[in-house]
């Protein structure tokens, strides 16, 4: 958001709280916010600082920006409004003057409140829940099972932490103001475009794993600044539609040693398979039976654990997500095993 689009912002809240609203004038005005998402956040944070403007004569500035308006001219012309007034007949002596001085007590009073022009938002789901955010740039965030993440928006750039989990993030077109997403040491960075970001912690032995599938668009990935926790990634990686980037990550070896991460790992997988979780399946192709378990444990507070001399059978399918119980038995049945049932957790042993 530019000081340009924050002075018009000002006039607009200014006028509406005027003695001259009309409905006009709100036609005018939603047609301004409708510009683009910078419009909508620049009047929408306006009109909160103005809200929250208890020591600041609000109805004093309403009467300024109407007495702005040269004496005679009773009305609005059809099309014209106060950020073009000089040149399209609406005719304000100072509208820049007024816009100046209505900017500077929005931006005052954010300064006080301790917020100029900014939100910061979190989000999260729990075991086996989804969740559907539209930020108020219009960006569309699907959460999948168990994810956390951080939204911070301000007039120079969109800001997401993932804290862990998976997240689809359709990205509203803001050139102004770049979209990136942190995690695992990692950033994204994207203006418009559609991705999933996956932060997996470590177990098993398994390292930490931070996954991005690019689905359409185009995105650059790099170790987030000042940070040695993805060095690999030098130079940043651009992506294509249709590839995902992996990247595992240590915890380090003792309290004092740095995270470190191994060079990314470049596939092109199927998207469906990718965002199957968006219509409740987990598809499987020819993974082990431990890996597709860690899959299905993610949506179901009964978790399956597997005796280790099965643990590398093979699985393929489509399985419901939440139904660990249909999904193991169905697997016993493929290889011969058996399912015992123990206080709250499953588990699959050989016959």
């Amino acid at each position: 958001m530019t000081r340009e689009i924050a002075a018009e912002a000002a006039v607009w809240i200014a006028r509406l709280h005027g003695p001259d609203r009309s409905n006009h004038m709100e036609r005018e005005c939603r047609a301004w916010q409708a510009r683009s998402p910078a419009h909508r956040l620049a009047f929408e944070r306006g009109t909160d600082l103005w809200m929250e403007a208890a020591g600041v004569d609000r109805a004093a500035v309403a009467r300024a920006a109407a007495a702005s308006r040269p004496e005679g001219q009773g009305g609005e012309r059809q099309g014209a409004s106060p950020v073009n007034a000089g040149t399209r007949g609406w005719g304000w002596p100072r509208p820049w003057a007024l816009a100046l001085t209505v900017t500077s007590i929005v931006l005052v009073v954010g300064v006080l409140v301790g917020q100029p022009w900014r939100d910061i938002d979190s989000y999260d789901t729990g075991i086996g829940e989804q969740r559907l955010v539209i930020l108020k740039d219009g960006t569309r965030v699907s959460l999948n099972t168990s994810t956390r993440v951080k939204v911070e928006l301000d007039q120079t750039q969109r800001r997401v932490q993932v804290e862990g989990g998976e997240a689809f993030f359709e990205v509203a077109k803001d050139a102004s103001r770049p979209f990136v997403v942190q995690a695992a040491g990692t950033e994204v960075t994207a203006t418009g475009t559609a991705f999933v970001v996956r932060l997996m912690p470590s177990c098993a032995g398994e390292r930490e794993a931070l996954d991005v599938t690019l689905v359409e668009g185009q995105v650059v990935v790099h170790g987030a600044g000042g940070t040695t926790a993805a060095p690999a990634m030098a130079p940043p990686i651009v992506m294509a539609a249709g590839d995902r980037i992996r990247v595992r990550r240590s915890q380090g070896d003792s309290a004092t040693s740095a995270p470190s991460a191994t060079a990314p790992e470049h596939d092109r997988p199927r998207l469906d398979q990718v965002l199957a979780w968006k219509r409740g399946e987990a598809v499987f192709d020819h993974v082990s039976l431990q890996e597709a378990l860690a899959e299905m444990n993610r949506y179901s507070a009964t978790p399956i654990s597997v005796d280790a001399s099965v643990a590398d059978l093979r699985v393929s399918g489509q399985f419901r997500t939440g139904d660990n119980a249909g999904f193991a038995q169905a697997v016993a049945k493929l290889h011969g095993l058996a399912v015992l049932e123990h206080a709250g957790r499953l588990e699959l042993v050989p016959k």
